[in-house]
């Protein structure tokens, strides 16, 4: 059995229990394993608690609530999370009703959801709060029944002493188990004997969503609340010069037209506060079709933005950015990306002698590969609602990140965090893009001028041309061969506008004696911001592409020649600073060889691209099968290995992997943003090509490595090495190599190995 150390003092525990009236209710810092103690208020009040995890509220009728805190955008969190905790306390699913908490970084924590954290950031605190619940109702009845507290034993939410014969449901005993001490050193189950986690569980918003039921920003309705839209600059480096709104106040329905700025001059800015456009012209009215209609009325004059300086704080320490303001051109862009890949970059690791082993080679293969920017086109575009007076702030909506918006939120509308409400929305999509707070700063600026609930809508096109996208990124990989064939160095130069994508501390570093990675970056008034697995989904792709180059220009099957890599760096690694499990790593792709059937001759109708990578603490491996359909390249297989430790919800986990599959196979074929003279080219669907329904795999089979390593995420890491089998693939069905995403865009002629 596990044990871990609880710092819930009692006092502070009988402080939250008295606000529960009758049940129990027990929470648990994110922090108490580094001994923060929680903080316990008096009876009535609002409790503050620093970072707490979540809730468990157990009812006289032996429902068990638990406040989920996480938001949820469909990774279902709001389903595995309280699995976690039911788990421990030992209660059957069925009795558990989830309700998604409010926004409160004292009492519920950070509540953010990215980075594939959610589950492996909450596993062991909510495995805490639910054994600990568990050990205080045993104590209860123990007291009660007169008996040792060793032979109370409990099953599916009951408490039993079988020597005597007594039973009792849990919430007989809630109210007494709130005046036990909290106890120290609680037992966790050994994860052998798991009953919940590990078993699949429907959705528990899942009966809602099908049903229609209200749970988006989109859905969400205020008494008295008017829409507003943003008119925005046509261009990246552009600005409003002047406007006329005099035939759009005469539209039905339209109540004013204003303009007002995001971030006032001199603003320090946090590390999630990018923006695009900080001069707002709003359009308020009734609908938002009267609004829609109003703002195309509007005669508007827009002027070069010139180069401008932001402040930058958070992440990285306060700094001043130049944000240069010329009107950018696709085409530009890449030859910038060009010459400066032509010059010596930042070095970010080094082993060995790699500039003598390229000058010793008897073979160099060098190769680069180029990616375009990419918008994250969540189903549900940007919108929030707020309804902000002088003395208080109430915004509804679907957020990643509220607890990094509001500070910024209390700055610009100058209002305690006290008196700001942040209620957040299940999210239709976030992939990142709803990490960044800037619609839910203006709706609130919006709401605060108009003196009244207001709800901004994005549409389609503001959401596709407002920016932050993907970067754009380009990499030049090398590899040395002496005369038998053996590699002997690797360097990776990698760039991109405004950031580069390499991991020079990851696979293959560390396998090879010869290794150099570099890295630069152009600065762009285009905005960026995390896309669904942040540079690795570049970076994989052109690394998984290289690596099967360079495996067939030494006569290697592509998946052993990964294999002998992995090898090599787990018994006797390059370096000391190799991010990856060389071990786990491998453990999937002979997961993926086995499961595929790799070189089975049942498969040869098939072309065959295999990738993995490791990112986000989690391994991910692909075999892709490729055929033709409609005379057009379609992946009609895919078959998936995993490792990302314990999974708690399989058919979820399962779900979760196959979208990043059919999500990864639409980027790489088709997924591609575009400018001309700062103006986007893609602008909605009808241009900005997507996948469709008929062009997903019939099939995508998701396997997972059995073992008992704590979670280590699962929302971000299949999505990378996607791109790099589908490369692998069509290279197989076309016999040409891909080098620039998207693969359906003309490729660049380059001479075969």
């Amino acid at each position: 059995m596990e044990k871990t150390k609880t710092n819930f003092s009692r006092r502070a525990f009988l402080k939250a229990s008295a606000l529960v009236g009758g049940g129990l209710m027990i929470q648990f810092s994110a922090l108490a394993k580094f001994g923060l103690a929680a903080r316990g208020v008096d009876a009535g009040t609002t409790a503050e608690w620093n970072e707490i995890n979540g809730y468990i509220k157990i009812t006289a009728d032996n429902i068990i609530k638990i406040i989920c805190p996480n938001p949820e955008f469909g990774q279902n969190v709001m389903t595995s999370l309280p699995m976690i905790v039911a788990e421990e306390l030992d209660v059957t699913w069925e009795k558990v009703v989830v309700e998604m908490g409010p926004h409160d970084n004292v009492k519920l924590g950070p509540q953010f959801t990215g980075g594939s954290n959610s589950v492996r950031m909450y596993w062991k605190p909510l495995r805490e709060a639910g054994a600990t619940t568990r050990r205080m109702l045993m104590e209860a009845a123990a007291q009660t029944w007169g008996v040792p507290v060793e032979e109370v034993t409990t099953k599916a939410g009951v408490l039993y002493h079988e020597k005597s014969g007594k039973t009792g449901k849990y919430g007989d005993f809630a109210s007494k188990a709130a005046g036990i001490p909290v106890p120290k050193g609680v037992k966790l189950k050994d994860v052998k004997n798991f009953n919940v986690v590990r078993s699949s569980q429907k959705n528990v918003e899942g009966t809602k969503i099908i049903s229609g039921k209200p749970l988006f920003g989109l859905d969400y309705k205020h008494e008295g609340m008017l829409i507003a839209m943003i008119q925005h600059p046509p261009a990246f480096g552009m600005k409003l010069k002047s406007f006329d709104a005099s035939q759009a106040l005469r539209m039905p329905g339209v109540k004013d037209v204003f303009t007002l700025k995001l971030y006032e001059d001199g603003f320090e800015q946090g590390g999630f506060d990018t923006r695009t456009f900080n001069d707002l012209l709003v359009v308020v009215g009734k609908t938002t079709w009267e609004v829609m209609n109003a703002r195309k009325k509007l005669i508007t004059e827009w002027e070069p933005t010139g180069d401008t300086k932001d402040t930058i704080g958070g992440r990285g320490g306060k700094r001043e950015v130049i944000v240069p303001g010329e009107l950018e051109n696709t085409a530009t862009q890449y030859e910038k990306m060009r010459e400066y890949a032509s010059k010596p970059g930042q070095e970010l690791r080094k082993d060995g002698d790699p500039e003598t082993a390229f000058k010793n080679a008897a073979q160099i293969i060098e190769r680069t590969y180029n990616a375009p920017f990419l918008a994250h086109n969540c189903m549900e575009p940007m919108n929030f609602f707020a309804h902000v007076t002088d003395e208080k702030a109430l915004v509804v909506g679907p957020l990643q990140a509220p607890g990094w918006t509001e500070p910024t939120l209390s700055k610009v509308l100058k209002l305690p965090a006290d008196k700001i409400e942040i209620q957040m929305t299940r999210m239709g999509g976030g992939f990142g893009r709803r990490a960044y707070g800037h619609y839910l700063i203006e709706a609130a600026l919006i709401s605060k001028k108009a003196k009244a609930p207001v709800k901004l809508i994005y549409s389609r096109e503001d959401d596709t041309t407002y920016g932050i996208y993907r970067p754009m990124y380009t990499a030049t990989y090398r590899a040395a061969l002496d005369a038998n064939k053996n590699l002997i160095a690797f360097h990776v130069k990698g760039g991109g506008i405004p950031e580069h994508a390499i991991h020079a501390n990851r696979f293959p570093a560390g396998a090879i004696d010869n290794y150099l990675a570099e890295g630069w970056q152009i600065a762009s008034n285009i905005t960026i911001g995390a896309f669904r697995a942040p540079r690795s989904n570049f970076n994989a792709a052109a690394e998984q592409s290289f690596l099967d180059e360079l495996a067939e220009a030494m006569g290697e099957d592509p998946i052993d020649f990964r294999l002998e890599l992995l090898k090599r760096a787990k018994e006797n690694p390059v370096g000391k600073n190799n991010e990856y499990d060389a071990d786990r790593y491998a453990g999937v792709l002979k997961l993926v060889k086995e499961k595929s059937g790799w070189n089975g001759p049942e498969h040869k109708k098939f072309s065959r691209g295999v990738a993995a990578y490791f990112c986000h603490n989690s391994y991910a491996a692909h075999v892709v099968d490729m055929t033709t359909k409609d005379g057009q390249p379609y992946v009609e297989r895919v078959f998936s290995a995993m490792d990302c430790g314990i999974v708690i919800n399989p058919d979820a986990a399962t779900n979760m992997v196959q979208g990043a599959v059919v999500d990864g196979i639409g980027n790489s074929l088709y997924g591609g943003l575009t400018h001309k003279n700062g103006v986007v080219e893609e602008n909605n669907f009808h241009k900005y090509r997507i996948i469709r329904m008929h062009e997903a795999p019939k099939k995508v089979e998701v396997h997972f490595v059995q073992n008992d390593i704590d979670p280590t995420g699962l929302g971000e890491p299949p999505f990378p090495p996607v791109f790099g089998a589908v490369a692998n693939a069509l290279y197989k069905a076309s016999g040409r190599r891909y080098y620039q995403q998207p693969f359906s865009s003309p490729q660049p002629e380059i001479p075969a190995v």
